[in-house]
C-alpha cells in the first residue's frame, strides 16, 4: 500500500502512489489554506469560522458561510482525486474534520519528530546517529509555510516551524562540531543568526566551535558581536551564561 505523502511547506501537494495533486489543483490560495490548516490540525474539528478567520481575516463576505462550504466541496474533490474516499473530510455541525490513514507521512510533522529525534541522540552522547535528523528537521523548517497568507493560524504555524529551524540548527552544530566538521558547525550557527540575532545560545555555540577551531581571535569578535546586539537593539548586556563562555576563552 503506498503511503499517502503531504507536503504543505514550499509547494503545497499531496503525493499518493502515481497521484500527485499539486496546488494548481486546490480551489485557489482559499482551498491551499484550508488543505493544511485540516491537515495540520486532523486530531480535532475545525470550525467554519477558523475557516473564514484564516481566508478574509476580520473583513468576511456577506455569504462567508456558503463560501466556506464551497472551498471545502471542492477540496473534497481534489482529496477524492488523490485516492481518498468521501468520507475523508467529515462535516458535522458546522464543523469539519479530516481522517487520513493512520500512516500518512506530512513533512512538518516529520520535520518535529526528526528534532526530537536528533535531540535525543544528542542527550545520550551520539552526535552520529542525531546528523541525520538535524539535516532532515533543517531543511523543512527552513522552507516557506503558505507564503503570501497572514490568517492567525498561519502566523503561529510559522512561529512553530520557525522554532523547528532553529532547534535543528542548534543539533546541526553539536553534530557538526562534535564531527570535527567546524566550517559546517561555524555555518549553522550563522544561519541560526539570521533567523534570530538575539539568541544567546547561538553566540555561545559559535563562540565555542570558533576557538575549538583554533581562531580564539574570531570567538572573541563573536562574544562582540553579540553584546553590542544586545546593547543596541535591547539595552541589555549578555546573560551570565554567555560570559561564562566568554571568560573561559579568555582563560584558556
Amino acid at each position: 500500500m503506498d503511503v499517502l505523502r503531504i507536503y504543505l511547506t514550499s509547494q503545497v501537494r499531496i503525493e499518493h502512489g502515481d497521484m500527485l495533486i499539486t496546488e494548481r489543483d486546490l480551489p485557489g490560495r482559499q482551498g491551499r489554506v484550508a488543505l493544511a490548516l485540516l491537515v495540520a490540525e486532523r486530531d480535532r474539528p475545525v470550525t467554519r469560522d477558523e475557516l473564514a478567520e484564516e481566508f478574509w481575516l476580520e473583513d468576511p463576505p456577506p455569504a462567508w458561510e456558503k463560501a466556506v462550504m464551497a472551498v471545502v466541496s471542492k477540496l473534497r474533490a481534489a482529496l477524492r482525486r488523490a485516492g481518498l474516499g468521501d468520507d475523508a473530510l467529515v462535516t458535522s455541525f458546522g464543523c469539519y474534520q479530516l481522517r487520513l490513514p493512520a500512516d500518512t507521512w506530512v513533512d512538518i510533522e516529520a520535520a518535529a519528530d526528526a528534532v526530537h529525534r536528533a535531540e535525543t541522540a544528542l542527550a545520550a552522547g551520539d552526535p552520529r546517529a542525531a546528523y541525520p535528523w538535524a539535516y532532515v528537521a533543517y531543511h523543512v523548517g527552513r522552507r516557506p509555510f503558505l507564503a503570501g497568507e497572514d490568517g492567525p493560524w498561519v502566523r503561529r504555524t510559522r512561529l512553530r516551524l520557525r522554532e523547528l529551524n532553529l532547534r535543528a540548527l542548534d543539533c546541526t552544530v553539536e553534530c557538526a562540531a562534535a564531527n570535527g566538521e567546524l566550517a559546517e558547525a561555524i555555518q549553522a550557527a550563522e544561519d541560526a543568526l539570521a533567523v534570530e540575532p538575539f539568541r544567546e545560545s547561538t553566540y555561545q555555540r559559535l563562540m565555542r566551535v570558533h576557538a575549538a577551531a583554533g581562531n580564539r581571535a574570531e570567538a572573541l569578535r563573536t562574544y562582540e558581536r553579540c553584546r553590542n546586539v544586545l546593547a543596541d537593539e535591547l539595552g541589555v548586556p549578555p546573560s551570565g551564561d554567555t560570559e561564562a563562555v566568554y571568560t573561559a576563552i579568555v582563560r584558556a
